[in-house]
């Protein structure tokens, strides 16, 4: 009489995948990955440039103080709050200053 011996049982993560079901996908998108140069393209630069002068110029400004006017009704209607005060500031301060720090991370060559 001949006896079946068990197959050893292959070891699965939790949710049923192996570590070998990934790497051939790995291999193929690796062998097919080409370079990626950031700031090579220039289809979006006269929008971009457009919308940055928009708020470093008039439009930041208008930003600016439709913020702050928000915050002085708030503080007319009685209820005070230090971020009625700081919201506006930390508003204009982004505005003024986060156009050119955004700008040069994003165009920065990693």
């Amino acid at each position: 009489m001949t006896t079946k011996t068990a197959l050893p049982v292959q070891q699965r993560s939790p949710n049923g995948a192996r570590g070998r079901d990934y790497i051939l996908p790995a291999c193929v998108a690796l062998a097919c990955a080409g370079a990626a140069f950031a700031g090579a393209d220039t289809t979006f630069d006269p929008a971009l440039t457009k919308f940055t002068d928009f708020l470093e110029g008039s439009g930041g400004k208008i930003i600016t103080v439709l913020s702050l006017a928000a915050g002085l009704i708030g503080l007319a209607s009685g209820r005070f709050s230090l971020g009625q005060i700081a919201v506006p500031v930390g508003v204009g301060i982004g505005v003024g200053t986060g156009v050119p720090i955004v700008t040069s991370v994003v165009t920065a060559v990693i």
